[in-house]
């Protein structure tokens, strides 16, 4: 991934974490620790999509970006937003625009 990419990618992040504030999901504090010991896609047995995506999606980007750490070649994140907040309406569709974004970015030629 480019340069421009991990910025735009480091950008994209903060706007979903605000997405999320603004939509009241985002929260204080994390999990309890074993939500993040699941084995299943996205901790759905163990996590709210919205904690899934503040606690690990969020965090974990951030660690890598920070780090200068390689990024996955592929994140495909937006269906499964679509999915576990098509209950919250109107509410999920600005933090599902950011992840439809965040998931064209690493289809974007580096």
């Amino acid at each position: 991934m480019s340069e421009l990419q991990r910025h735009t990618l480091a950008a994209l992040l903060t706007e979903l974490e605000q997405e999320l504030a603004r939509a009241t999901l985002w929260q204080a504090r994390p999990p309890a620790p074993e939500a993040f010991e699941s084995t299943l896609p996205f901790a759905a047995d163990r996590m709210a999509f919205h904690e899934w995506l503040q606690w690990v999606l969020i965090a974990r980007f951030r660690a890598l970006l920070d780090g200068r750490l390689p990024l996955p070649e592929t994140c495909a994140v937006a269906p499964m937003a679509e999915e576990s907040m098509k209950e919250q309406g109107a509410t999920a569709a600005p933090i599902i625009a950011v992840l439809v974004r965040i998931d064209a970015l690493f289809r974007a030629p580096s």
